[in-house]
């Protein structure tokens, strides 16, 4: 099964379906995902795409940094 990411798709939803990304985002900086609720709620409607614009993280790291785990992003 390939580990397909979409930028705009909501945090909430690649974590449900994707468990890991949730300790991968942490890595990347993403530190609030880890708090009780903020994924329930902030992550139900903040996307990949508007997160890493939130935290000035370069796509192409942040695209990187998901290939060393065995996913790709597509749009």
């Amino acid at each position: 099964m390939d580990k397909i990411l979409h930028w705009d798709e909501s945090i909430f939803n690649l974590v449900n379906r994707h468990p890991e990304v949730k300790d991968i985002m942490v890595e990347l900086g993403f530190d609030d995902i880890a708090k009780p609720g903020m994924l329930q709620t902030a992550g139900r409607f903040m996307t990949l795409s508007k997160g890493i614009a939130l935290k000035k993280i370069g796509m192409e790291t942040v695209q990187q940094t998901f290939m060393q785990h065995g996913f790709t992003i597509q749009k």
